[in-house]
């Protein structure tokens, strides 16, 4: 996947300290870890707002298409707009998925299932280590 915005590991590591970013963003945005169920700031968040990329502050996707899954992430039926988030084929963990990167800089978000509400049918299931939050 190609990307707008280009930086070294080390780069992003540092980017992701001075930003306060919790610990294990670099390793779920750089290099497509998970976050524990559950375990994340934004997944019971209720405020309203935007989701931006932790790592390039792309505008991703806004609160009222926010839902509580049950899943333990954050889940959202729609990104802000088709172009903000880019998506591939991912057959790890013995299943067929399809993950969701920022659109600019590539970072991993988590993944996407034909399982959300109306009405898009979609959930967007994101870790919450890849997310900031700028309450409206």
């Amino acid at each position: 996947m190609t990307s707008k915005i280009r930086k070294t590991d080390a780069q992003w590591q540092a980017l992701l300290q001075e930003k306060g970013a919790e610990p294990l963003a670099f390793q779920v945005t750089r290099h497509e870890a998970t976050e524990r169920a559950f375990s994340g700031k934004w997944a019971s968040n209720t405020k309203a707002g935007t989701y931006s990329c932790i790592c390039c502050d792309k505008p991703l996707f806004e609160s009222v298409t926010k839902f509580d899954a049950g899943c333990g992430w954050p889940s959202f039926f729609a990104p802000v707009d088709e172009a903000a988030v880019a998506t591939k084929s991912d057959g790890k963990l013995w299943m067929q998925r399809t993950e969701v990167h920022c659109a600019d800089c590539a970072a991993h978000l988590g993944h996407v299932f034909e399982d959300g509400p109306a009405p898009t049918g979609l959930r967007y299931c994101m870790n919450s280590s890849s997310l900031n939050f700028t309450p409206t």
